[in-house]
């Protein structure tokens, strides 16, 4: 065999190796998830919230050093799951409750990309530096965090996902700031349809799962927003609302409790299942 051939047969062997060594993993399921504090984590976490599961890994938004997490890298989703600092999220029990009725066969990854306090506007790809400008300090010190632009984090680490495994869902708990706001809708839509873009995928081609606040039964001081978010399926053929109802709350009327968290991750993640055909 003469040395072009040798050349040629090493230079195909090598290009089959990576291609099925860095290949996306079908069977790893990846889901983006964003929105304010309820989403971003607000309850203390308890021990049962710090256990691992092999099959359930989170994409590190942000440097973490307390953590030893760096971003962009995959570790086991245990909480806090956000950033550095923050509480138990319903991603958490999504995520949990998927790898519980998924087959063996198939991991879960979440990424969160997640601010308390702030409006649908900040992830506006084009419009965000405005609102990003005229908010408060401690919003804009969180902000921060993400180098000023959570959503352009948000797609970062979705590309750095997209080598990895397949994204089949989108998570968004957000409306408390923009409570009475009926062009949230429509606003949600926007934020929605760029994701899509930004990503290279098809229009309507993923679920998007919107949950309420928390319910005017447990004492939802933004429950009145409610019914705007139950009509975001008019909108955006793919999003389907998550219930509240029943979800444990806190006294300050905006958070839920550890176990609100737990619940109301838990329905995200049955809504999942169904739309997966599991």
């Amino acid at each position: 065999m003469k040395l072009y051939q040798i050349k040629a047969l090493a230079i195909t062997f090598f290009m089959s190796f990576a291609i099925n060594t860095f290949a996306q993993d079908e069977n790893f399921y990846i889901f983006l998830s964003f929105g304010q504090s309820n989403m971003e984590g607000f309850a203390k976490f308890e021990e049962q919230d710090t256990v691992e599961d092999e099959r359930f890994k989170v994409l590190q938004a942000v440097d973490c050093e307390n953590l030893g997490r760096k971003k962009g890298q995959w570790y086991p989703a245990v909480a806090p799951i956000t950033r550095c600092d923050t509480g138990l999220s319903p991603a958490d029990y999504f995520g949990r409750t998927l790898t519980e009725h998924l087959p063996k066969n198939i991991k879960v990854g979440i990424i969160n990309v997640s601010v308390g306090g702030s409006k649908i506007e900040l992830f506006d790809k084009g419009n965000h530096q405005s609102y990003v400008a005229s908010s408060p300090d401690w919003l804009q010190n969180t902000v921060k965090k993400y180098d000023g632009d959570p959503y352009s984090r948000l797609i970062e680490l979705a590309k750095i996902a997209q080598k990895d495994g397949v994204i089949k869902g989108i998570l968004l708990h957000q409306g408390e700031s923009n409570t009475g706001d009926q062009s949230w809708p429509q606003k949600v839509k926007g934020v929605y349809d760029t994701i899509l873009s930004d990503l290279g995928m098809d229009p309507d081609a993923l679920p998007l799962l919107a949950g309420e606040m928390v319910s005017e039964d447990e004492g939802g001081k933004c429950a009145s927003m409610n019914p705007i978010i139950q009509t975001l399926p008019t909108v955006i053929p793919q999003a389907h609302v998550i219930s509240s109802e029943d979800c444990e709350a806190v006294d300050d009327g905006l958070h839920f409790s550890a176990a609100g968290y737990r619940e109301l991750g838990k329905r995200y993640g049955m809504k999942m299942l169904t739309l997966l055909n599991y």
